[in-house]
């Protein structure tokens, strides 16, 4: 079963840190890009960082450049996203989703999880 779950959201001040799972099934984890998203209220959906295990490969937006870490477990199938020095302007719910292309454009994902919410106060 094709399965994406996020966890590890929460309120944080701004300066902060928080650590995002994407806990993925196997299939996805293998063979899928995983990217983190995020939609801000009032705001279109936008990407942050792609992971591939498979072509072992990273890619952040300019948002995400030098603040945010994407990485992989392979044992575990959870990609993660360190968020480091957090804004008021990364609040949003972020998602991750899979997949089969190398894509920032949300529009070509297919799988997605339920989404966690990020909080940050100023």
């Amino acid at each position: 079963e094709a399965q994406l779950v996020e966890s590890g959201g929460g309120l944080v001040q701004a300066g902060g840190s928080l650590r995002l799972s994407c806990a993925a099934s196997k299939r996805l984890f293998e063979d899928y890009a995983i990217g983190w998203f995020r939609q801000a209220p009032g705001k279109e959906r936008e990407g942050v960082a792609l992971f591939s295990k498979k072509g072992g490969d990273t890619y952040y937006t300019n948002s995400a450049k030098g603040r945010f870490t994407i990485s992989g477990d392979n044992a575990k199938s959870t990609v993660y996203l360190q968020m480091n020095s957090l804004k008021p302007d990364d609040t949003a719910v972020y998602y991750c989703a899979a997949s089969t292309l190398w894509a920032i454009d949300p529009q070509h994902y297919e799988y997605w999880g339920q989404g966690t919410q990020v909080t940050v106060s100023s």
